[in-house]
């Protein structure tokens, strides 16, 4: 499995790298779902990223994360696929992902899952998911970027 690891300086490059990112993933072709798995610490940047990536798919508004309501879905216009943002922080198990049709989310090849927290849920999700952790960098706004994935180079 190859793997990449990025530095950012701030917040806006962690966003740039989630735009170009984005761009790779628009390129994917797959019989399910593509799975982006988000890890991390509170405030290492997954929100951040997720918001980046939303903007290369042309979604204006503004995005947060989904922590009460645990996910939402974007229809995207210029595209057939639709995102769906998912955070599992509050979940105590993973069956509770199961009651919000997860499975089949999972088997639609027109959907594009951005989940945070999703160590959470690891065992329901496939073995190709593509797994990013999001760590601390040396100064308050660095974060460092690892990304785990057989499907894009980076």
């Amino acid at each position: 499995m190859e793997k990449a690891v990025i530095h950012t300086k701030n917040a806006e490059e962690t966003q740039k790298i989630a735009k170009k990112f984005a761009e790779s993933v628009k390129k994917i072709s797959s019989d399910n779902a593509v799975v982006i798995a988000l890890e991390g610490e509170l405030g290492a940047g997954k929100t951040t990223f997720v918001q980046g990536f939303m903007q290369s798919f042309g979604i204006t508004e503004h995005v947060v994360s989904p922590t009460f309501v645990v996910m939402k879905m974007y229809a995207v216009k210029k595209e057939t696929r639709h995102l769906v943002h998912i955070d599992c922080y509050r979940l105590d198990s993973p069956q509770e992902i199961l009651h919000l049709g997860f499975e089949n989310i999972l088997q639609d090849r027109d959907a594009v899952i951005l989940i945070e927290w999703a160590e959470k849920i690891k065992e329901l999700l496939p073995e190709d998911a593509i797994w990013i952790k999001f760590e601390y960098g040396g100064k308050p706004e660095e974060r460092i970027l690892q990304i785990k994935n057989e499907k894009i180079k980076v």
